[in-house]
């Protein structure tokens, strides 16, 4: 069975950090391209993040580059995202996807397997 289970999300003060995690499993990754996707209450998802597999190549969204990083790890077949300097607008529920080497990396289109979400919120 092929899963995406995301952990890591919680409630953090403005400027602090959280560590999201995505664990992946039933098939070999290795060539696709991992996103992380967030929606806030009542707004459309958007696109935060993402990062090659294989590569390591990593593309940002400009409201969270410079506070956001992602990184793998191969041996655990896991990705993660550091999220620093946050703001209460980075509250959502963040969702991780994998795409076979999505055209558009920051169409949520191009991503076939989804995670279940884990819901982040920033106080102000």
């Amino acid at each position: 069975q092929v899963q995406l289970v995301e952990s890591g999300g919680g409630l953090v003060q403005a400027g602090g950090s959280l560590r999201l995690s995505c664990a992946a499993s039933g098939r070999t990754f290795s060539s696709y391209v991992m996103g992380w996707f967030r929606q806030a209450p009542g707004k459309e998802r958007e696109f935060v993040a993402a990062i090659s597999w294989s590569f390591g190549d990593t593309y940002y969204t400009a409201s969270v580059k410079g506070r956001f990083t992602l990184s793998r790890d191969n041996t655990k077949n896991t990705v993660y995202l550091q999220m620093n300097s946050l703001k209460p607008e980075d509250t959502a529920v963040y969702y991780c996807a994998a795409g076979p080497q999505p055209g558009s990396w920051s169409s949520e289109y191009e991503y076939a397997i989804w995670g279940q979400g884990t819901q982040v919120t920033v106080s102000s």
